[in-house]
Formats: structure tokens, sequence, C-alpha cells
């Protein structure tokens, strides 16, 4: 079953890493100072639960968090293609929606987490989560600031959302072993937390007239396969700009 924990908690902290990366790189480019300093602290956090969740590996005895973070190979990745986007020209409405989208999964897999029947993951799951509240409480809140102020802030948020709902709809792809890990009681099945998923963001988006429609299996297409290892066109870039000082300095610690 050591296979089956891996993959789970390579997918929980491959997507911390990543959004975590690209949530770092609006230090300096918010619209407002509130939301530079926002994005950094958010960034810093998804970054510390990322090396949380490998160290609960690496006490396993399996590599250390920085051979899972920074000297791995594309197809060993189990991200979501959604946390490997990247920031289009900085456009303020496409980083927050996925902020959205992201944390509302966040929220929905801690939640079920933390009654993971494995104890380790139960107690980061929960410990997470005092962190992870004030993540979604600053997503929603500017979803609804900026859904109700103007009409072009309306149709920015409009046209990320369109963008962006089919990638976050497979944040919830089937896991590999999946079967086994819902059988030892570690999560739900992927098919119930979208739904959850769903739940949560839905009657958000309905009250500021911004649902989306639901993504046919022809756009879903070219998303799937990121918990499978398959990598999204932007991953190689991305990777590189991660691993650059590990790379120049293979010794270096994170």
């Amino acid at each position: 079953m050591i296979e089956a924990l891996e993959i789970l908690l390579l997918s929980l902290a491959d997507d911390d890493l990543l959004i975590g990366h690209r949530e770092a790189e609006w230090i300096g480019l918010g619209p407002i100072l509130e939301e530079d300093i926002a994005f950094a602290s958010i960034a810093q956090d998804e970054t510390g639960h990322a090396q949380a969740y490998y160290q609960l590996l690496t006490d396993l005895g399996l590599p250390t968090p920085d051979e899972y973070a920074f000297k791995r190979s594309a197809s060993q990745f189990r991200s979501a293609h959604l946390v490997e986007l990247p920031n289009f020209d900085y456009d303020y409405a496409m980083a927050l929606v996925r902020h959205f989208f992201h944390d509302a999964a966040e929220q929905v897999r801690l939640e079920a987490l933390r009654q993971s029947s494995y104890e380790p993951l139960a107690g980061l799951a929960e410990r997470l989560l005092r962190e992870e509240k004030y993540h979604w409480m600053h997503a929603h809140t500017w979803i609804r600031r900026l859904g109700r102020s103007t009409e072009e802030a309306h149709f920015r948020l409009r046209s990320a959302i369109d963008q962006l709902f089919p990638y976050a709809w497979m944040v919830f792809e089937e896991l590999p072993m999946e079967t086994e890990m819902v059988e030892a009681g570690w999560l739900p099945p992927s098919s119930e937390l979208r739904q959850r998923w769903l739940e949560k963001v839905m009657p958000i988006l309905e009250s500021l007239n911004l649902a989306p429609t639901f993504p046919s299996e022809d756009v879903l297409l070219p998303m799937r396969g990121g918990r499978h290892g398959l990598r999204s066109p932007y991953f190689d870039e991305l990777y590189a700009e991660m691993t650059e000082v590990s790379s120049a300095d293979p010794d270096a610690e994170w």
C-alpha cells in the first residue's frame, strides 16, 4: 500500500508546490499592495504545506522533501494541470479565479482527509485546515466583491471562469490506485469530492450570475492525465524555474 499512499500524498503535495510557485510570481505585481502581501503569504503557506506532505513520505523511509520537490522527472509528478498554468499576461482575474477554484478544492479535500484512517494524514489535514480557511476567505471575498462591482470586472471574471472551470474540474480526476485508497478509508472517491466542491463554489457563482456550464468530454480531454504523470505544455518551463537553484547547487537544501 506504500505505492498508493505515495500517489495520494504526491497529488496533494505537488498541487501545493506548484500553485505556491505560481502565486509567488505575483509578488510586486498585484493590483494593490494588499494583494501583493496576500498572494505572498498564501504562496508561502502552500509551499510549506507541500513540504509537510512530502515529509510524511520521508518519515516512511522514502525520499526527502528536497528530492521530491526538485529532483524528479516530469512524469513522476501528480499535479493537476490547473496549478501548472502560467500567469497569462498577469491577468488578476485569472489569478483570482484559479485561487478561488483551487482553495475551494483544498477545503473540500482537507475536510475529508481529517477523517482519514491514516492517522498521520488526518492529523496534518486538521492542522492545515486552520491556515487554509484564511485562503478560502480571501478568495471568495474578492470574487464576491468584484462580481458585484463594475461591468468590466464582471466581464473579466466571467472570461476567467469559463477558461479555468474545466481545469478546476480535473483537480478531481480519479487517482491511480484510487480503489485501494477508498477501501483503506484514506479518502472518499474523487467523484464525491468533486460534488462537494461544486456544492461549495456553485452557489457563490450563481448568486453573481457567473455560473459556468459543465464541461463536455471533448473539452476535458486535453486536461486529463495530470494525476497519472501526463504534464501540461507549461510544466517544463515552470519546473526549470523552480529548480534553478538546486540545479546550480545540488547540495542546496530547502
